[in-house]
C-alpha cells in the first residue's frame, strides 16, 4: 500500500505520524509550531550546515565535493577555465563510464578521457579511468558520508541512503562551485517517505522505487522537494537495497533525498575504509513535513514500468492478467509521442503470455553487489536458453566485480548463459546492448525514455524498454524471455558477505586533490572546442518560435539525444547539430535561419523578414531594431524532464536560442541550465497565442529581469501579420540569475563580475 497524505504531517520520535496540531500538543506535552518542527528534519540540518547566506529561506550553498562523467566534464572545465578557475577548490571526481566505447566518433572519446586526466593533474582532481566504476558507485564507495552534500552533473546524483544529500544539476552549477561561487536556491520543501514493514522475498529495490515513482510523478507530489526516508521499515532494508531505491528518486522529479542512518550505514562505511564518515542521522523528536508518502513494504509487488517513462508502473502480474488491453494503450501512447517508426507491443503476446527479447542489469541502480548476487541465486544451475532472449549484466564497480568473482556469483551467471559486461552506464542512455528493431528489452536501469535503448525511430528503427527489478529479469531469463515475477519462483536467496578491496582503486585511480600542478598542460583533442561568443540580453527581445511541442512532457533526451550523439559533447557547434533531431528534425535548420537574421542585424542590416514583423508592430508598441536581439525559441508544455546534461540548453543557445517558452518547467535543473546559458525561462498560460513560425516581441525584457519583475506583456506576430497581445511570466530569479541572463551566459557573467 502506498498512500499520499493531502496535508503536512508531524513525525514524533521517528515513528508516529500526526496531522492534527492539537493532538501533537497532547502527545508531546506542549504546543509545537510548524516552523519549529520544520527545523527538525534531517534535510534542514544538512542544508543549514552548507548554507553561507545566513538566511535559511534563501540558500547559498557550498558543497563538499563534485562529480561528473565523460559526457559533461569537458564543458564544465572549459566553462570554469574561461571564468578564471586556477584549481579545483574541493574534491572533483571525473569518471569515465558513459563514453567508454571509444570506437564511436573516432578518437574523440579517448581524447576527452586524456583531457580529464590532464585536468586532474593541472587543477588537482580525482580521475577514475574507463571501466573502473560507474559514477555513482564510485561516489558511494569513496566520497559519500553522513551529513555531506555532493553536487553532480548527472541527474542521478543520489547518495541519500548513505546520509549524503546528492543534487544533480547542469554543468553551469558545478562551474560556479569551481570558481568559488554558491549554489543559490529557495529552501525546498521536505516530504516524508515513511517506510514500514519488510519486502517479500523476490521483491527488489526497483520494485519499491517504481511503485513510489508511479504514485508521485504525474501529480508532482515531490517535485523540486527533498524526499526524506524515515520510519521503522528503513531498518529492515540492507544498504544496497536502500541505494537502489534512492537512486531512482530522481525519476519523481524531487530535488534531493536523505535517509535515516543506522548500524547498517556505519558498517557499509567501515567496510569501505571510511568509518569516520559515519554519524547518526535521524529526525528530531518532532519534525514537520510538507507531505508524506506512506509505503508498506510488505505490500509492494514485483513491478514493471512500461515504455516510455518510469512512472508507467504497475504490478507484473496485473499486466499479465490484462496484457492486450494494457499493451495496446501503452503502444498508442508511445506512438503518439514518437516521430518515425511505430512501437508494437501487442505482438509480444504469444499463447496468452508476454515474451520479451532482452534483459539488462546495469549501472548505478541495477549493477549493485546485492542485485547481482540475487540474479546469480536465480540463475544458478539453470539456463537463459539459446533462443532470441539474452541477458547482460554490468557490475557497478571493479571492487564489486572482484568480490563477485571470488564468491562464485559470476560463475553462476556465465554458466547460465548470461553475458558479463564492463562497468559502464551505456544501457541506461542508449549506448550499449541496443536491441534489434521491434524488440522489447527489460532493464534494471534508471530510465526508459524514448530512444534510451539506442533506436532511431526517424530512420525506421524502433525498440522499447520496460524497467524491472534484477530479480524479475532473472526470473524471466530462466523462462526463456516469458515475463515472470520473481515472487512466482521459490528461490533461496543467499547472503554473501562483501569485502571491499581498496587497492583496486589505489592502483588505477589518480587522486590529485590538494596537489594541483599548474604547469601541467591540458591535453586538447581536435574535437575539444571552446564555447563560441554569446551575446548579452538586449533591451527588447524578438523571438521566433522554431519548434512547437505539445506533448505533455518533453525530456532532455528529446531536446538533445543521448547515445552516440554525446560523443560530440566537447564540440558545442558539432553537438548542436543533433538538437531535437529525433523529435523535430527541422529545428536545427529553422534555428540557424533565425541566427542568420541576428548576424545580419549585428552587421548593421535589418533583414526584410524582420522589417515585416516590425511593420506589423507599428502603432502597437515601440521598436528599436538596434536594441533588439533576434533569437529563436522553442515552445513546450513541460520541457526538461530527465537528465541534468546542460547540453539540452547550451545546444539551443549556440544555435541562437534566446529563451524557452513553457507552460511549466519539468525540473529545476533544466530551468537552471537555461538560465546559466543566458536563455530567459519564460512561461505562458496562453498556448493558443503561439504557433510554429510566429514571432514574439518582448519589450523591456532586460529592464524587467534586472528589476526582478516576473510579469511581462508581449506581442505575437503571426505569419499572416496579425498581432496579438499576450502575457508571459517567470518564476522568481535570484539576483545572480538575473545578472547571468542579462550578461548572456554564465561565462560572460564571470568575465564581467
Amino acid at each position: 500500500m502506498i498512500k499520499l497524505y493531502d496535508q503536512g504531517v508531524y513525525l514524533v520520535d521517528g515513528q508516529e505520524l500526526i496531522t492534527d496540531p492539537a493532538q501533537l500538543a497532547a502527545r508531546v506535552g506542549r504546543p509545537v509550531s510548524q516552523q519549529e518542527a520544520a527545523q527538525g528534519t534531517m534535510a534542514y540540518g544538512i542544508l543549514k550546515a552548507h548554507n553561507t547566506s545566513g538566511d535559511m529561506d534563501r540558500l547559498q550553498m557550498r558543497f563538499d565535493s563534485l562529480t561528473s562523467h565523460d559526457i559533461t566534464y569537458v564543458g564544465i572545465i572549459q566553462t570554469a577555465r574561461a571564468s578564471g578557475m586556477k584549481e579545483f577548490p574541493m574534491p572533483y571526481v571525473l569518471t569515465n563510464c558513459h563514453n567508454s566505447l571509444c570506437a564511436v566518433g573516432g578518437t574523440i572519446n579517448e581524447d576527452d578521457h586524456r583531457f580529464a586526466l590532464s585536468a586532474a593533474h593541472k587543477y588537482g582532481g580525482i580521475y577514475v579511468p574507463t571501466n573502473i566504476a560507474v559514477i555513482h558507485s564510485y561516489n558511494r564507495e569513496m566520497m559519500a558520508g553522513c551529513g555531506r552534500m555532493i553536487l553532480g552533473s548527472d541527474s542521478h546524483t543520489r547518495y541519500g541512503a548513505l546520509g549524503t544529500m546528492g543534487v544533480g544539476e547542469g554543468g553551469g552549477e558545478l562551474a560556479k562551485q569551481l570558481v568559488g561561487r554558491t549554489y543559490d536556491v529557495a529552501r525546498p520543501g521536505v516530504i516524508a517517505i515513511y517506510l514500514t514493514g519488510s519486502p517479500r522475498p523476490g521483491v527488489g529495490p526497483q520494485d519499491v522505487a517504481l511503485s513510489i515513482v508511479g504514485a508521485v510523478y504525474a501529480n508532482g507530489y515531490v517535485k523540486n522537494k527533498v524526499m526524506e526516508f524515515v520510519g521503522p521499515g528503513v531498518a529492515n532494508l540492507p544498504i544496497e537495497y536502500r541505494n537502489g531505491i534512492d537512486v531512482m528518486t530522481t525519476e519523481t522529479t524531487c530535488w534531493s533525498s536523505i535517509w535515516e542512518t543506522d548500524a547498517r550505514t556505519e558498517e557499509y562505511l567501515a567496510i569501505h575504509g571510511r568509518p569516520e564518515a559515519y554519524r547518526k542521522l535521524a529526525p528530531a523528536p518532532v519534525a514537520y513535513y510538507d507531505g508524506c508518502v506512506y509505503v508498506d513494504l510488505s505490500t509492494v509487488e514485483c513491478t514493471i514500468a512500461l515504455p516510455m517513462h518510469p512512472s508507467y508502473a504497475l504490478p507484473i502480474n496485473e499486466l499479465k492478467a490484462n496484457a492486450k488491453e494494457i499493451l495496446t494503450a501503452c503502444q498508442e501512447r508511445a506512438n503518439a509521442q514518437i516521430t518515425g517508426a511505430r512501437l508494437d507491443l501487442v505482438s509480444k503476446i504469444r499463447d496468452g503470455e508476454i515474451y520479451v527479447d532482452q534483459g539488462i542489469v546495469a549501472g548505478c541502480s541495477g549493477g549493485t553487489y546485492d542485485n547481482v548476487c540475487a540474479v546469480a541465486d536465480i540463475l544458478r544451475g539453470r539456463s537463459c536458453g539459446n533462443g532470441v532472449f539474452r541477458l547482460s549484466v554490468y557490475p557497478g564497480s571493479m571492487p564489486a566485480l572482484s568480490e563477485l568473482m571470488k564468491n562464485g556469483a559470476l560463475a553462476d551467471l556465465v554458466s547460465a548463459g548470461a553475458i558479463l559486461r564492463e562497468c559502464f552506464c551505456g544501457p541506461c542512455f542508449g549506448a550499449g546492448d541496443t536491441p534489434a528493431n521491434g524488440e522489447l528489452s527489460i532493464r534494471h536501469t534508471t530510465r526508459n525514455f524514448p530512444n534510451r535503448e539506442g533506436s532511431k525511430p526517424g530512420e525506421g528503427q524502433m525498440a522499447g524498454v520496460a524497467l524491472m527489478d534484477a530479480r524479475s529479469i532473472a526470473a524471466t531469463a530462466i523462462n526463456g524471455g516469458r515475463l515472470t515475477a520473481a515472487t512466482d519462483l521459490d528461490i533461496e536467496y543467499t547472503e554473501r558477505p562483501y569485502h571491499f578491496d581498496s587497492s583496486i582503486y589505489e592502483k588505477r585511480v589518480y587522486n590529485g586533490f590538494g596537489r594541483p600542478e599548474p604547469e601541467h598542460e591540458l591535453r586538447m583533442g581536435p574535437n575539444i572546442k571552446d564555447w563560441p561568443k554569446l551575446p548579452e540580453l538586449s533591451d527588447d527581445l524578438l523571438l521566433q518560435v522554431v519548434s512547437f511541442i505539445t506533448d505533455p512532457v518533453t525530456t532532455t533526451d528529446e531536446l538533445i539525444p543521448s547515445g552516440e550523439t554525446s560523443s560530440y559533447r566537447s564540440n558545442p557547434l558539432r553537438l548542436a547539430e543533433f538538437t531535437l533531431s529525433r523529435k523535430d528534425p527541422g529545428y536545427v535548420g529553422r534555428a540557424k535561419a533565425v541566427h542568420a537574421l541576428e548576424t545580419a542585424r549585428e552587421e548593421g542590416a535589418v533583414p526584410e523578414e524582420v522589417q515585416r514583423v516590425y511593420a506589423a508592430l507599428e502603432g502597437v508598441c515601440r521598436v528599436d531594431p538596434h536594441k533588439t536581439v533576434i533569437g529563436s525559441t522553442i515552445y513546450a508544455r513541460k520541457p526538461g524532464d530527465g537528465s541534468a546534461r546542460e547540453q539540452a540548453a547550451s545546444c539551443q543557445r549556440v544555435l541562437g536560442g534566446a529563451a524557452n517558452i513553457a507552460g511549466e518547467y519539468a525540473t529545476k535543473r533544466y530551468r537552471s541550465n537555461c538560465i546559466n546559458w543566458g536563455m530567459t525561462p519564460l512561461q505562458t498560460k496562453d498556448e493558443a497565442a503561439l504557433s510554429l513560425g510566429c514571432w514574439v516581441f518582448v519589450p523591456g525584457l532586460r529592464k524587467a529581469i534586472l528589476s526582478g519583475e516576473t510579469e511581462l506583456d508581449a506581442y505575437v506576430v503571426a505569419q499572416d501579420g496579425d498581432v496579438r497581445k499576450t502575457h508571459l511570466f517567470m518564476d522568481p530569479l535570484t539576483p545572480a540569475e538575473r545578472q547571468i541572463i542579462a550578461d548572456g551566459c554564465l561565462i560572460n557573467y564571470y568575465r564581467s563580475h
